[in-house]
């Protein structure tokens, strides 16, 4: 089957989209109001962009035409905190993507513990298993596009001390909770560690000319 993007609308190319490019991981991000009114909302388009310096980047849609609250609060006070929401966090994650009236704020209705961070003013949740403090390096916005990409600058990781092992994450341990089509979540799969990719490049070579042989 071939399907032509330009022949369908928002909508279907949306669910086409999000049910190919899975699983996502969730940024569950923290921002302030110009009020101070904590803000909080999930966005699976997300995922890192370099390590040197540690950047990642996030897509900031709209909702009827107009900025979410997360995308006017990053471009107001270039700052937010991506938080790591767990499996066990699932319920919790879908009911903050609710809309919300501006002021209201979403962890204050799901008693959300938040902290201080160590170098932004934003606040981060307590009781994810891990958070990123980040400041915005830049915006990219498409004529076209409903959604704008934020790039953030990380500037301090906060981790739970059990989750570091040899300065890597145990991600077992991390559990996080990922996007799939529609409503759906998942959490981690199965999992298999590979050798270095040269051996086992050679490995199936060697195999395949054996097959061929």
């Amino acid at each position: 089957m071939e399907i032509d993007p330009k022949h369908h609308t928002p909508e279907e190319n949306y669910k086409l989209i999000t049910g190919l490019i899975v699983p996502r991981p969730i940024a569950w991000i923290t921002t302030l109001c110009d009020d101070g009114t904590i803000n909080l909302a999930p966005f699976s388009a997300f995922n890192l962009m370099t390590h040197e310096p540690p950047m990642l980047m996030v897509s900031i849609g709209t909702r009827e035409g107009q900025r979410k609250d997360t995308y006017s609060n990053i471009l107001s006070r270039k700052e937010f905190v991506v938080n790591i929401a767990s499996y066990e966090f699932m319920e919790t994650v879908h009911a903050s993507s609710a809309a919300l009236p501006h002021g209201k704020s979403e962890t204050e209705l799901l008693q959300l513990e938040t902290v201080p961070c160590t170098i932004i003013k934003t606040p981060r949740l307590k009781n994810v298993v891990a958070a990123m403090e980040c400041r915005l390096r830049d915006r990219i916005q498409y004529d076209d596009a409903d959604s704008a990409i934020f790039v953030g600058d990380i500037l301090k990781y906060h981790v739970r001390d059990d989750l570091v092992r040899n300065a890597k994450i145990d991600t077992r341990e991390l559990d996080p909770l990922a996007r799939i089509g529609g409503p759906n979540y998942a959490g981690l799969g199965r999992f298999k560690t590979m050798p270095a990719a040269e051996v086992l490049m050679e490995k199936l070579t060697e195999k395949q000319t054996e097959t061929g042989s």
